[in-house]
């Protein structure tokens, strides 16, 4: 299992929070969770493959926040195919 963390300041926004369940419903096998005090989202990957690093900032440019991975980028997150999201 792969966990990252991520910073998003404004995650915390209501609409924001709306948006990310919606964005995260195209990566049902990712699970994640909102430290909506600290502006933090946490993903479990079960899979590599399932989300890469370019996925999840796709999530984040679709609900206009900045996302910052904390700590060392996991090298299975680096690679893979990206799919656009709508």
């Amino acid at each position: 299992m792969i966990e990252v963390e991520i910073y998003a300041p404004g995650v915390r926004s209501e609409a924001a929070m709306m948006q990310l369940r919606n964005q995260m419903d195209h990566f049902p096998r990712v699970r994640y969770k909102v430290d909506a005090r600290h502006d933090l989202v946490y993903f479990e990957i079960d899979r590599p493959g399932d989300i890469n690093q370019q996925e999840i900032d796709q999530i984040f440019d679709a609900i206009d926040l900045q996302a910052r991975f904390v700590g060392q980028i996991p090298e299975e997150l680096r690679s893979g195919q990206t799919s656009k999201l709508s």
